[in-house]
């Protein structure tokens, strides 16, 4: 259903601390085996080590890990090492207070990963991510001009506020989870339909105005 709608890539959270889990790991990995290709698929997880990453991605059948936790420099550069094919994604969770610290990380972290993704913190939940938050797009988007690496812009984004949120930040990509859901929990065919075109729509709005 979500790749009918013209999504691009879809999101596996898993080993997750404070979210709960869609799809157990062997559904998720029956699933990802039978809609190749892998590198349509990205494992989102809060794995801290460079091994353990690896390990999770294997067993998944993936060739993208978006990484939420707070894994040390030093394992992102030897995940670099160990998979140097493997497309790897650092957040970068907004909260009061803390853009100074998300500036360094993108300067210390951006040699070893290939893309960045803003995302909002819940002082509510202590969840980094998949809240339904938006945050300051201000940061976001001073992120996304000091970054070298692209950045993905997530945190609350719906078909109502995509438009406007890429407007704002200039993101490279846009990520959507709750924000395209029904009141179940499930992904929502109309709503995932109306976000695309709306945020393919402002992309290309950038795309001209660049043009010209």
């Amino acid at each position: 259903m979500l790749l009918a709608t013209g999504v691009d890539w879809l999101g596996w959270p898993l080993r997750l601390p404070v979210n709960a889990e869609d799809v157990s790991e062997a559904e998720a990995a029956d699933l990802i085996r039978n809609l190749p290709p892998a590198d349509r698929h990205m494992l989102i997880t809060y794995e801290e080590t460079a091994d353990g990453t690896l390990a999770f991605c294997r067993d998944l059948g993936v060739a993208r890990v978006q990484l939420h936790g707070s894994i040390p420099v030093a394992e992102l550069r030897r995940l670099r090492q160990l998979a140097p094919e493997l497309f790897v994604v650092k957040s970068l969770v907004v909260r009061p207070g803390n853009e100074a610290a998300l500036h360094e990380l993108v300067r210390t972290a951006a040699p070893w990963v290939d893309a960045f993704v803003t995302d909002t913190f819940d002082p509510a939940t202590g969840a980094e991510g998949a809240t339904g938050r938006t945050h300051d797009w201000n940061i976001s988007r001073r992120l996304v001009e000091a970054s070298p690496r692209p950045v993905i812009l997530a945190g609350g984004l719906r078909p109502d506020n995509v438009a406007a949120a890429i407007r704002a930040v200039r993101p490279a990509a846009v990520d959507s989870h709750t924000g395209v859901e029904d009141t179940t929990g499930r992904k929502d065919p109309e709503l995932v339909r109306r976000f695309v075109a709306a945020a393919r729509a402002a992309f290309a709005e950038l795309e001209a105005a660049h043009a010209k």
